[in-house]
């Protein structure tokens, strides 16, 4: 496997619900880390098709994707709920892999800072300067997601940096400085160079090159190889 000897690279995988007790077995003793795309705040009760963060963590996961734009936008989960689902991953030991972002119109509408705001102090709003290291953010512009419109990496940057400024106010800045935060726009090979050069700009948030091994692949050496050098 050609990413087996990534150093400075971390991989979460986040399959379906449906493969991830497999894949865990799977990726015992390797250096990946497992994820599932969503999950449910309660415990447990009857909450029919729902899945908790203790079921997550029965099967192996480590993080846990919350507040993604498509579990917005297409199923109404609103900052509230993401935010219980936030409290409920760190309760079961779960990273959080956090969601923001903002639509087409309302970046057409200058609203984009404001929403992220929004949504960034409402997702953390529990979340205590212990718990804030054990999260990562990441960065959904969903006017850029398969829509065939690409965020320049200045666009991603802008945001990016008002997050980090964020968390700063929110944390501090030496916490803030410590925290990944991912962009998450349609990442392919051919931009990933671009835009992981960025400050701020910690890693991706892969979707739809994450179901193409070689762009994946690319995708985590080109990561790999610019830290490399920004070592250096």
């Amino acid at each position: 496997m050609r990413l087996s000897g990534l150093k400075r690279t971390e991989i979460i995988l986040c399959p379906p619900f449906t493969a991830l007790f497999d894949i865990s077995e799977i990726l015992k003793g390797k250096p990946l880390g497992l994820g599932a795309q969503n999950m449910y705040y309660a415990p447990e009760g009857a909450f029919t098709g729902e899945i908790s963060g203790k079921m997550l963590r029965s099967v192996g996961c480590q993080y846990v994707i919350l507040g993604h734009s498509e579990r917005r936008h297409i199923f109404g989960e609103t900052d509230e709920m993401i935010q219980r689902k936030v409290s409920a991953a760190l309760q079961y030991g779960l990273k959080p892999i956090i969601c923001i972002g903002e639509t087409l119109t309302q970046r057409q509408e200058d609203k984009t800072l404001d929403i992220v705001e929004e949504q960034l102090k409402a997702a953390l709003a529990s979340v205590t300067v212990e718990q804030i290291k054990d999260c990562i953010i990441a960065y959904e512009p969903v006017w850029a997601i398969g829509t065939g419109i690409n965020a320049t990496p200045q666009q991603a940057a802008e945001v990016h940096a008002l997050i980090r400024q964020l968390l700063g106010q929110l944390y501090s800045p030496p916490i803030a400085a410590e925290i990944t935060i991912q962009y998450g726009g349609s990442v392919k090979p051919e931009n990933a160079s671009a835009l992981i050069q960025e400050p701020n700009i910690d890693g991706f948030l892969v979707g739809g090159a994450s179901l193409k091994a070689e762009d994946f692949t690319q995708i985590a050496l080109t990561v790999e190889k610019i830290k490399q050098i920004e070592e250096k």
